[in-house]
């Protein structure tokens, strides 16, 4: 742009510092970037240019440099538009933007299209007296250096978090509710008591059979603050994309979301979604395969059996009955055993009596299958009973535990003795040594290379299937080594039950995961635990065993 050097413009002074300034170990941001060092070199270049008087100073401080959506940026935009503005004077170049080519359109088109004269102070690059080598390509070159710059951060950055997140270690900003940081570590997790008793009030709701609309209504007719009210209420500048009026209150969705979050039983989980790119702020999901999950970094407030059983329930979310806020006994538990739909509660009324009985949902709908009708009190009564047979049983090996530490029995002599493993084990084998054996078949032209292809994937394949089996077996004994024989935890609970005299809703849900009704009316109870007692069994026999064996001796 030629212009008369006695013109006078006004200038606009433009600043920006973000956290791309700061060195990736999060140490304070170099002094020569720092505001008031900008604000410093920029006035002293205007007291020493007759030319230039400041019409304002632009400061975005905590904005990043990859794109141009900054709120002072803009306003200095609009007042260049304006004509307020014809001249915008930067420290340099990457402190205008880090975006080259943006910035590349700003100070080659945008600019000159409006006569704004463009100034970088410590890179030397004045518009007025450019020529078409600074234009052409010594800019863009620096434009595109600090653009690789921008990048290179961001990659430090995410590294850097993605180590962090493996090492279960907190590093969002917030935390969820139930939780706060923990004033000696901000990367991990302490208990907020008093949130953390709502977090166990819903979840004891929802096994009680409350849907989740009547949990939030129940939440804010007694008063209590929904998560964004709560951390608002501590002082937090907390914002969510969730909230939809000036005061958020509970919904049915910020009940799921509590329901669902593993972080309760003491879970870790981060990463659920990412930036599109360093230029864009925009943030997209990621499959739930790439989320990053650390077990045992923290308190748990929900013990696994209660956040499991959520879990199957909210898979049959059924509706709250018509005279109350809970639903029915068995909605999300009973199924038919056909067409594995849910089986739904009627009413007949004959004569003053009433008879409930429940049958299955297609046929219900007139969609095929048939009615597997059963009556409620019979069910009732059939389930009770077969309840407390099991947890009969679950309490009589209470003394396995104890006896199996004092025999010093450890995890590995219980996989040894354990006949199912055995088994598994010894297809394994059989399967690993059919494999082996092709090559030598291929060999002698048994087999062609079709045939071989066939059969090794083949082979290979059960192989698999049963290295997961043995390993999924192992893990049941492991854990019940370290978390107690029998759920030790739950053993005195367990024996409150069994003097209950009637079948409740929670002693159904949390002993039970599903109950399949046959067409003849005959009941498939499918209990919780039972893997780990079919391993109660082997311990209980192998205990048996060596009593048996020092009897002798």
């Amino acid at each position: 742009m030629q212009m008369d050097n006695k013109n006078i413009y006004d200038t606009g002074l433009y600043l920006r510092l973000s956290k791309d300034d700061a060195d990736v170990d999060g140490s304070k941001k170099t002094e020569s970037n720092s505001i008031s060092s900008q604000r410093d070199i920029l006035r002293a270049y205007v007291q020493s240019h007759e030319d230039l008087r400041i019409y304002d100073i632009y400061i975005d401080d905590g904005y990043s440099g990859a794109n141009f959506e900054r709120p002072e940026f803009q306003r200095m935009m609009a007042d260049v538009r304006a004509g307020k503005v014809n001249c915008v004077l930067v420290k340099d170049l990457s402190r205008f933007g880090r975006d080259y080519i943006e910035a590349g359109r700003f100070i080659q088109k945008t600019f000159p299209a409006l006569n704004v004269r463009f100034i970088a102070v410590t890179d030397g690059f004045d518009s007025l007296y450019a020529d078409k080598t600074d234009s052409s390509l010594i800019l863009p070159i620096k434009n595109f250096v600090n653009d690789s710059y921008c990048r290179d951060i961001s990659m430090k950055v995410k590294a850097q978090q993605k180590v962090k997140r493996m090492e279960g270690k907190c590093i969002s900003a917030f935390t969820v509710y139930g939780y706060k940081k923990n004033p000696e570590d901000k990367n991990s997790l302490v208990v907020d008591e008093y949130a953390a008793d709502i977090v166990r009030k819903i979840f004891a709701w929802k096994i009680a059979g409350m849907s989740l609309g009547a949990i939030a209504e129940k939440l804010n007719a007694t008063g209590i603050l929904s998560p964004m009210e709560y951390k608002k209420s501590l002082g937090m500048k907390y914002y969510t994309g969730f909230e939809g009026s000036s005061t958020a209150k509970w919904a049915a969705a910020s009940v799921k979301r509590i329901l669902v979050n593993p972080v309760y039983i003491g879970t870790m989980v981060q990463g659920k979604q990412e930036k599109v790119n360093y230029k864009v702020k925009k943030r997209i999901d990621k499959p739930q395969e790439e989320w990053i999950c650390v077990k045992n970094t923290h308190k748990a407030i929900i013990s696994e059996v209660e956040f499991l059983t959520v879990q199957d329930l909210l898979k049959y979310d059924g509706r709250a009955s018509s005279n109350t806020d809970t639903a029915n006994l068995f909605s999300g538990v009973l199924i038919c055993a056909d067409c594995k739909a849910p089986m739904i509660k009627r009413v007949n009324s004959y004569k003053g009596k009433k008879k409930v009985f429940y049958i299955c949902q297609t046929k219900n709908k007139s969609m095929g299958c048939s009615r597997h009708s059963i009556e409620e009190e019979t069910l009732k009564r059939i389930v009770f009973k077969e309840i407390k047979k099991y947890l009969e049983l679950m309490a009589s090996y209470s003394e396995v535990a104890e006896y199996l530490e004092q025999m010093n029995v450890n995890y590995e002599q219980v996989v040894e003795y354990d006949s199912q493993i055995a088994t598994l084990q010894t297809e394994y084998n059989r399967y690993y040594g059919l494999k082996s054996s092709l090559f030598a078949d291929l060999k002698e032209g048994l087999i062609d290379k079709k045939e071989f292809d066939e059969f090794h994937n083949l082979y290979e394949r059960k192989c698999s299937e049963l290295e997961n089996a043995i390993a999924a077996q192992k893990k049941i004994i492991k854990d019940m080594f370290r978390n107690g024989v029998a759920a030790k935890s739950q053993l005195e609970k367990i024996k409150e039950t069994l003097e209950l005299q009637e079948l409740d809703r929670e002693l159904l849900v949390t002993t039970v995961r599903k109950i399949y009704v046959h067409e003849d009316k005959r009941l498939e109870i499918e209990f919780r635990f039972s893997n780990e007692m079919d391993k109660l069994a082997v311990m209980s026999q192998m205990c048996h065993e060596k009593t048996s064996v020092q009897g002798v001796i």
